[in-house]
């Protein structure tokens, strides 16, 4: 993985809102492949001068016909490199190279069998029947000019179509998604077999020349980073660490929200064993005083990150000057907090961590991680040397246990929740499926029910437990975990933490459903 993308070969993934675009770009740079998400507008003009050597147009939730369809620059299908559209990109194509589009009665979502008329290259070394995914409700009825179709399905002869001499390619199913069979054969034939990409983004390559940016950036200047003891900010810092040393400071901010020991593990591994220079800030009184009685969890999550600006401003003062502050944004990060109206896909939630930085804290952003999906970032991690109970530890939000707690918060929901979550933690990594799920967690559930604790009636919360198994956090779903394991969890929950009554399940999926409750 190389740092800037002008040092590998780029494949240009315009969005045009699908819930899968973060899914085309990772499985494309699961090829050893860069791969960067554009805005669908982007211009042709943009694309040539970054020297992108493929271009494939992302699904999405819209219609050709819209009145606010989203349409790109034209100019794509003339700058000589390969094309191809998904979904949304093969009527998008289709419609504005003089094909004809058509608006289905019913939407298709699901499973279809796909028949290759003709492997071409798209196809190549593939077998002639795959089981694809669906998910439309216009469909391609004439070709445009020059083009054939190579693929065909039970409601259209036109799912697969090619014009070989522009080499401008369309599919009507979504290959990213693990339901559709060998569809990272057809990003491969597609990636090498059509645009000639190379195999060249590496995590070394990543690490070499993420070092090299950071000191350029840097220089003999000083860098302040609030470190969580997750993956990201762990990441991170041992990366900011390795390009200038003790110029980088790490600041841990006990927000009150943290796990069960959460403070004295990450002072004891970073500082007596790493020697980072890490300063620790008690802030849990000011966190807590400023969500009392709050309940919405986007109103959560943006006084938790106004409140993290404020600490670390104060941070400064202690510290002495530095110029830039570190965090470790990841890409997904980046993609979920594009406001609505620049991109056509919905807002799905804030980052504490990503945006602009008030103007008086004169303050750079320096963010290594930001092209980086989770995965990769553990790739990072391991080959920089951290410990495996760092590099897989599992995802916790910045915001922490406040959007864990539905509804208002409150000192005793909280440590509520820390006894449950650590009697589930310990419980998974005693069974060895800690390592073996993305993430698990409890979430506290601001309703009360009757329980039985002796002879005696028991009126407490309930505890709900989420535990999903991922690649990237893109797609989830509930982890099948045994039987006895959830019954020893529950068991020791409603038995060991006082004031729980009941311990529920949580076993929806991503989507409809996001991993986090809030």
């Amino acid at each position: 993985m190389c740092s800037d993308s002008r040092m590998a070969q780029t494949i240009a993934v315009l969005d045009f809102g699908s819930q899968y675009t973060q899914v085309i770009a990772r499985r494309i740079r699961e090829c050893q492949v860069y791969s960067k998400i554009y805005h669908y507008s982007t211009p042709a003009a943009t694309l040539r001068e970054e020297g992108v050597v493929g271009i494939i147009l992302s699904g999405g939730p819209s219609s050709v016909f819209a009145k606010k369809a989203p349409i790109p620059d034209r100019g794509i299908f003339e700058l000589g490199v390969p094309v191809l559209g998904v979904c949304y990109g093969i009527q998008l194509m289709g419609h504005l190279l003089g094909g004809r589009v058509s608006k289905s009665t019913h939407r298709e979502y699901g499973h279809g069998n796909l028949r290759v008329k003709s492997p071409g290259r798209l196809f190549a070394g593939l077998p002639r029947k795959l089981r694809v995914w669906n998910s439309h409700g216009d469909r391609l009825i004439q070709l445009p000019p020059g083009f054939r179709a190579i693929g065909v399905t039970e409601n259209s002869e036109y799912a697969a179509i090619e014009d070989r001499r522009r080499n401008l390619f369309g599919i009507q199913f979504h290959p990213e998604v693990f339901h559709t069979e060998r569809g990272i054969g057809v990003f491969q034939n597609f990636l090498f077999g059509i645009c000639g990409a190379k195999r060249d983004w590496t995590v070394r390559s990543f690490i070499d020349h993420a070092i090299a940016d950071i000191r350029a950036k840097v220089g003999q200047g000083r860098v302040i980073l609030g470190l969580s003891g997750g993956v990201d900010s762990s990441v991170a810092a041992a990366l900011i660490h390795r390009a200038i040393g003790r110029q980088l400071t790490c600041v841990f901010v006990d927000n009150g929200l943290l796990r069960q020991n959460e403070r004295d593990y990450v002072v004891n591994l970073y500082k007596k064993h790493f020697h980072i220079d890490l300063r620790v800030v008690d802030a849990s009184a000011l966190f807590l005083r400023r969500l009392k009685g709050v309940s919405e969890p986007e109103a959560k999550r943006k006084i938790i990150g106004r409140t993290f600006i404020k600490v670390f401003e104060q941070s400064l003062k202690s510290i002495g000057h530095a110029e830039f502050l570190a965090q470790g944004t990841l890409y997904p990060d980046v993609i979920e907090s594009v406001a609505i109206g620049n991109n056509p896909a919905a807002l799905i939630k804030t980052h504490h961590n990503v945006g602009g930085l008030p103007g008086r804290m004169k303050l750079k952003l320096l963010e290594p991680l930001r092209e980086l999906f989770k995965d990769e970032v553990r790739g990072v991690g391991a080959k920089l040397g951290l410990p495996r109970e760092v590099v897989w530890r599992q995802p916790f939000p910045g915001p922490g246990l406040g959007v864990r707690v539905m509804g208002a918060l409150a000192q005793d929901k909280l440590d509520i929740l820390r006894a449950a979550d650590a009697i589930l933690q310990e419980e998974m990594m005693a069974s060895g499926l800690y390592w073996k799920v993305w993430q698990s967690f409890c979430v506290f559930l601001p309703v009360k029910s009757v329980g039985v604790v002796g002879d005696e009636r028991n009126y407490a919360w309930v505890i709900a437990v989420r535990v999903v198994e991922s690649i990237d956090a893109m797609t989830a779903d509930w982890s099948r975990l045994p039987y006895d394991l959830l019954q020893k969890i529950s068991s020791r929950i409603t038995n060991e933490v006082r004031g729980v009554s009941r311990v529920v399940l949580d076993i929806s999926s991503k989507p409809p459903a996001t991993i986090e409750w809030e």
